[in-house]
């Protein structure tokens, strides 16, 4: 399903290896809480997706051990770590990379799909509509996270610029001007 040939970065495999141990249930609670704070912060985000929004995302995180399902039907976002998309209306497939560079602007949606570096399945009027409300909040999930990272921000900020520049890897909005200060 993913191109073989594309210049996206990989997570290496011992990173998806490490994580494979970990509990399911606190990696949920973290990033539904990350959701919930970015919502807070950008109210507009998920009513954008209009009729789509009782629709449930699965992201199929290929390099990793884990997916992630996105469930903004209720009155409260909510993100589950899973191994399986369990019925998911959506499914979208792809590496960590190609995600996070797509939401931050690094990477075209469109271009990712039609280089299989992305694939939908489900839904596909419903993926869009989420790919456009992401563009259109111009996320930064670094910024995200450092919101919610008190005490740890500065060390935090460190070592994202350090992944960021050895991975390649889009962690922050390209062209963003925000700061962890």
């Amino acid at each position: 399903m993913h191109n073989q040939n594309s210049a996206i970065p990989k997570l290496p495999r011992l990173v998806g290896a490490l994580l494979r141990p970990l509990p399911l249930g606190p990696s949920s609670l973290a990033l539904t809480a990350l959701a919930r704070n970015l919502l807070r912060r950008n109210p507009g985000l998920f009513a954008r997706l209009g009729d789509y929004r009782a629709k449930s995302f699965f992201f199929d995180v290929t390099d990793l051990p884990f997916g992630l399902l996105l469930d903004v039907a209720g009155p409260r976002a909510r993100v589950t770590a899973r191994r399986s998309d369990m019925g998911a209306d959506v499914r979208i497939t792809g590496s960590l990379a190609a995600f996070l560079g797509m939401a931050h602007g690094a990477y075209d949606g469109d271009a990712l799909f039609f280089s299989r570096d992305l694939a939908v399945s489900g839904d596909t009027a419903a993926a869009l509509a989420l790919r456009n409300a992401i563009d259109d909040a111009e996320l930064d999930f670094a910024l995200e996270v450092a919101a919610l990272s008190g005490p740890l921000r500065a060390p935090l900020a460190r070592l994202v610029t350090l992944v960021e520049r050895r991975s390649g890897v889009a962690l922050h909005r390209v062209g963003a001007s925000g700061t962890w200060q």
